[in-house]
């Protein structure tokens, strides 16, 4: 294939699909938290890295997840002991984060506002070797962590005053839930930009959501619909010269939206059998109270 041939787009094809994986991974957690928004938080702070990458001439990726970290520690240190809450320090993220990056990269020698929108909206053709081993090996730290960790950080994500009671280091596994996503927006940030990140990390996991029940299952479909959309979008933008994290998003809510419109009449068969069995259920009780033979058995079953 023609696409295969330039070195470019093998680096990008690789960061797409590590993207894919590693940011619903994440994501279904923050779904769980109802903290959705989180991983654009994140980004916002991601954007000072940037900025204080090319400022001290430096790595932009491992800059970005180091600054993305402390943000994230910072906002769960601020929900846990602060008096504002958890929306008012996300606000904070959000500006503080964005106009420290544009600060710092215009304070550059070589930064300008034209290299912060390759970081902000995603570009394939400035994914470098250095690049595509960063995010291999932030990747990595994600799946581990979602993967390895998968029931205590379920378990915290769906009720941390069970989860404190059962033993789990409640702080801890919040903290690192946090660090993840941080790590985790680094690693798409390439592909699909700060800016749109969030919505990578959310809209499969609400996609998969539609049509299954059982967190696991969720878990595999939600990572299966990043990994595709991710390709997808990244071939798209080969082909036709769009941006490619918008063209990533856009193709994830074609998918939401698909699996909704199936999930729809499935609902409803589902509501319908169910109500048939129990109203089946409840006139068997009701035949067997009564003491008078059950009609409803096969004639020879019936003793005469």
């Amino acid at each position: 294939m023609e696409i295969l041939e330039t070195a470019f787009m093998q680096r990008a094809l690789l960061a797409a699909v590590l993207v894919g994986i590693t940011a619903p991974a994440v994501g279904i957690y923050l779904v769980q938290r109802r903290q959705a928004l989180m991983g654009d938080g994140i980004g916002h702070v991601a954007m000072t890295g940037v900025g204080l990458g090319f400022l001290l001439n430096s790595n932009p990726v491992w800059m970005a997840t180091l600054v993305s970290i402390v943000g994230a520690v910072a906002m769960e240190l601020i929900r846990w002991y602060g008096r504002m809450r958890g929306d008012m320090a996300l606000a904070m993220l959000f500006y503080g984060g964005m106009a420290g990056g544009v600060l710092l990269i215009n304070l550059a020698p070589t930064g300008s506002n034209a290299n912060l929108s390759s970081y902000l909206f995603g570009s394939l053709a400035t994914v470098s070797d250095e690049d595509v081993v960063a995010i291999s090996l932030l990747a990595a730290f994600v799946m581990l962590v979602t993967v390895g960790l998968r029931r205590h950080l379920f378990a915290v994500s769906q009720d941390e005053e069970f989860a404190r009671v059962t033993g789990l280091p409640v702080r801890a596994l919040n903290l690192l839930i946090a660090v993840t996503a941080a790590v985790t927006v680094t690693v798409a940030m390439r592909v699909v930009g700060l800016l749109l990140v969030s919505a990578l990390m959310v809209v499969p996991v609400a996609a998969a959501q539609q049509i299954t029940r059982s967190f696991k299952v969720t878990f595999v479909l939600a990572v299966a619909i990043g990994t595709a959309v991710t390709l997808a979008g990244t071939v798209t933008s080969y082909e036709y010269d769009v941006p490619p994290g918008a063209t990533i998003v856009l193709l994830a809510i074609g998918v939401f939206i698909v699996l909704t419109a199936l999930a729809t009449p499935l609902a409803r068969r589902r509501a319908r059998a169910l109500s048939a069995a129990e109203a089946g259920a409840a006139s068997g009780c009701s035949v067997e109270a009564s003491g008078l033979p059950d009609t409803r058995r096969p004639a020879d079953d019936v003793k005469v």
